[in-house]
């Protein structure tokens, strides 16, 4: 019988679940130099990561960074045949970041989008959204509501698809100058 006066707990069932111990896999030393091979052959093929397959980025540096622009409040002005906007200003940064000259193009959405598939464009910038319908055809970088002229929006710019070390670039050069 238990004292009336006792400041345990009463006794309760513990169930523990046993479970087998995980077999872990040792590589073998043959197998390791074959990873390591291959990591040699990869980066001394010019094998790049991210990937940039159409050479957009590397057309860029040095060169002519064609960017496109659809009009939108403060992000993208037209005054009298010059852009200005948050958005122009920082495609303006980062093409000069990288040695390029900018070559704008001012339509609509769907023109500039159509211009990026067909090579003509390497960023598009203007009022697209996190929710853009262009995320199919383009790549999008990460939403940036910091953006001078979003009021708040989740702004995103687009690259043409599959031009990974070009979305890479970007959006480091936008964590660097605006943030998240």
């Amino acid at each position: 019988m238990r004292d009336a006066s006792s400041t345990h707990a009463p006794d309760r069932l513990v169930r523990a679940t046993v479970r087998p111990m995980r077999r872990v896999r040792v590589l073998r030393p043959a197998t390791l130099v074959v990873l390591a091979s291959a990591c040699f052959v990869f980066t001394g093929c010019g094998v790049q990561m991210p990937a940039d397959p159409d050479g957009t980025f590397t057309l860029m540096q040095d060169g002519t960074l064609r960017a496109g622009a659809s009009i939108d409040g403060d992000l993208v002005r037209d005054d009298g045949g010059v852009l200005t906007g948050g958005a122009v200003s920082l495609v303006e940064k980062f093409a000069i970041e990288h040695g390029a000259d900018l070559e704008w193009t001012i339509g609509s959405e769907e023109s500039l989008v159509g211009a990026l598939e067909a090579g003509n464009l390497q960023i598009v910038v203007g009022g697209m959204s996190s929710a853009s319908p262009w995320s199919e055809r383009a790549g999008v970088t990460r939403p940036y509501d910091v953006i001078p002229g979003a009021d708040g929006r989740d702004i995103v710019m687009l690259v043409p698809l599959g031009e990974n070390r070009l979305l890479f670039e970007l959006e480091s050069f936008l964590d660097q100058e605006v943030g998240r």
